[in-house]
């Protein structure tokens, strides 16, 4: 699917909304980012992606990344050092099986929420937010 297409399935407000809603909960980020490329390797572009951000600037290294390549057909998770460490590689495979499961049936919005508030719910209990 062409980026342009995929976009005008989406619900951005929605998006920036379960962004908002799960940062509020932590101190992580969220970002999410469709990518106008065809990627082979989504990982690796997501890695890239996430640098070019500077997401690994993130003080507690807590950033993660929902990267999508539309024209590809494929998608990743990408999260911080940090991230990874507490959640372990399961739970990466079991974000992806879940919005995979979204996208095969063109529910792109949803499957981006999705994965939007299990890392925000994974972010919140690992690194919250205090109250100052």
């Amino acid at each position: 699917m062409q980026p342009r297409a995929f976009s005008k399935h989406l619900d951005h407000d929605g998006i920036v909304a379960a962004i908002r809603d799960a940062e509020r909960k932590t101190t992580g980020v969220i970002r999410v980012r469709v990518s106008p490329k065809h990627v082979d390797d989504p990982v690796a572009a997501a890695q890239a992606e996430f640098l070019r951000q500077g997401l690994q600037q993130s003080p507690e290294r807590n950033a993660v990344l929902i990267f999508v390549a539309p024209r590809a057909h494929k998608f990743a998770v990408y999260g911080d050092e940090a991230v990874h460490a507490q959640c372990g590689a399961s739970f990466w495979r079991e974000l992806a099986e879940a919005m995979s499961d979204y996208f095969r049936r063109s529910e792109f919005t949803p499957g981006i929420i999705h994965g939007v508030q299990k890392a925000g719910e994974l972010l919140a209990r690992h690194f919250p937010r205090t109250k100052e």
